[in-house]
């Protein structure tokens, strides 16, 4: 098996024995970890008890024109070997291998493990045999038997039929041992709490401006507490993109949570789309059914902050390089937090140290077509001294969450012929049969895209929080105060960058 940006293909793996001077050449586009797999299969072989074939060996990694990378295939050579050199017997057709060895015949955990079992079971092969640490991912996919495999002799003592291995299980479900932060912690802000309810609704990007302290870190932070479970599906799509780059947490087999992403605004370009000789996936697809929060936008680099233009719209990712081109998924919420100046208390002259200049500058480094893909632009204030201190409690993320649902099933059962779920996945040519406004309303939109001289990306973003915001009130048309409140999350960006 091998991997090609998020899915895997097939490898078969030959060898042959020959007459001649000893050697040991891989063939089959083997990068330098493949090429150094001829090492480890020969001690493995020594100390596990097996003769290493005196002559010349050959094994061809097929197909041929696919570059083969990692040390994931040391098994399937050093079996391919014990079956050319008749150490082993044949009729392992059904089977697929894959792991890294040590010199002593133990197998090492490996990447990528989920999206190799996927296409195994595709390709109607019926066993799997991969290292041990990887046997409960691998196990996820239903109708593949995988067996977990220790050491290179327990796999031999299982294919001669003297000690069976068992067959990995699938992870149980569990607890998660860390409860997420609560919105009921957050004192004050009511509008800031609003405005997370209707993204989180309708799956909308949204941007939190506001003085230093004032808490838009903290909001952020507890938005995965609304947002509803995910699926089985979208459980496997995003282990998917884990395992492919490493990135599984210890011990855990499969993503149960929605991911978080919060990646430092010194994180380059390439950090966040994925790169590298081979692409390997980058933020944007590690938050791939989740969120992607960016803290302190404006210090992100300019490059940085314009790579997310295209894959938010998209949610897809396609990255090229000399011989390769790979798409990964990312269909995230994008969440951004700024200061409005570089000391952040603009615009409170009264407190404000900056130059009208500075405040240009700082608040220039978000280009217009990024904001313009952000449908949420909201106000985070600072608190008073009498809501901080109020001891009583805010409304609980559990409840904030029941609504969400309710509100995300609307989106659901509206869609269900459709190729996307949610509001925040409406497309110009949708917009026509699903935001269907009353007279009052049309009007009111027209007005104020004459007046604010809205772009028409600017308008279709109105128009999509306003059918959440409707869907909130189960309103079957967009009504004059539903636009009204979707004006409202686009005046503050006319506020600060006109």
């Amino acid at each position: 098996m091998g991997l090609y940006g998020a899915e895997a293909f097939l490898v078969e793996v030959e060898c042959d024995i020959g007459r001649s001077l000893p050697a040991f050449d891989l063939v089959g586009l083997p990068d330098a970890a493949v090429k150094e797999s001829r090492e480890r299969v020969r001690a493995a072989l020594k100390n596990c008890g097996f003769d290493y074939p005196t002559g010349r060996i050959t094994v061809n990694l097929a197909p041929a024109d696919i570059r083969k990378e990692g040390p994931l295939y040391d098994l399937p050579v050093l079996m391919s070997v014990l079956i050319s050199s008749g150490q082993l017997g044949a009729g392992l057709g059904d089977s697929a291998f894959l792991g890294e060895l040590s010199l002593f015949g133990e197998l090492r955990p490996v990447n990528g493990v989920l999206p190799m079992c996927l296409k195994a079971k595709q390709a109607g092969l019926q066993k799997i045999y991969v290292p041990a640490q990887n046997a409960e991912e691998g196990a996820l996919v239903q109708g593949l038997t995988v067996y977990p495999v220790p050491n290179l002799t327990a796999l031999i003592e299982h294919l001669s039929g003297r000690i069976p291995l068992a067959p990995a299980s699938p992870p149980s479900p569990q607890d998660d041992p860390f409860p997420l932060p609560d919105f009921s912690q957050v004192k004050g802000q009511p509008q800031a709490k609003r405005a997370l309810e209707v993204a989180a609704a309708g799956g909308h990007n949204i941007l939190l401006i506001g003085p230093p302290g004032s808490g838009k870190s903290m909001l952020a932070k507890r938005l995965p507490s609304i947002l509803p479970g995910m699926t089985f599906e979208e459980m496997i799509e995003t282990t998917k993109i884990y395992s492919i780059a490493g990135a599984l947490p210890q011990g855990a087999s499969l993503i149960r949570r929605r991911p978080c992403r919060s990646p430092h605004h010194t994180i380059s370009a390439v950090g966040l789309s994925g790169g590298g000789l081979v692409p390997k996936p980058g933020e944007l697809s590690l938050a791939h059914n989740g969120i992607l929060f960016l803290d302190e936008l404006p210090e992100f680099s300019r490059a940085a902050m314009e790579v997310l233009r295209q894959p938010i719209e998209n949610e897809t990712v396609t990255l090229s390089r000399a011989g390769v081109t790979l798409t990964y998924p990312c269909s995230v919420m994008l969440v951004a937090a700024m200061n409005p100046c570089p000391c952040g208390f603009y615009p409170d002259m009264n407190r404000c140290r900056c130059t009208s200049g500075e405040i240009t500058h700082y608040l220039g480094k978000i280009s217009q077509p990024l904001l313009e893909r952000i449908d949420i632009c909201t106000e985070v204030p600072a608190v008073s001294f009498s809501k901080m201190k109020k001891k009583i409690a805010g409304e609980s993320s559990a409840q904030i969450r029941k609504r969400v649902e309710a509100v995300q099933e609307i989106q659901r059962e509206r869609y269900k012929k459709e190729k996307f779920c949610f509001n925040g996945e409406l497309d110009g040519r949708k917009l026509e049969k699903y935001c269907v406004m009353t007279g009052g309303a049309d009007k009111l939109l027209e007005q104020a895209y004459e007046q604010f001289q809205f772009s028409t990306r600017a308008y279709h973003k109105i128009l999509k929080t306003a059918r959440t915001i409707a869907d909130m009130e189960s309103s079957e048309k967009i009504k004059e105060e539903h636009i009204c409140e979707a004006l409202t999350y686009r005046a503050y960006d006319k506020k600060y960058w006109s």
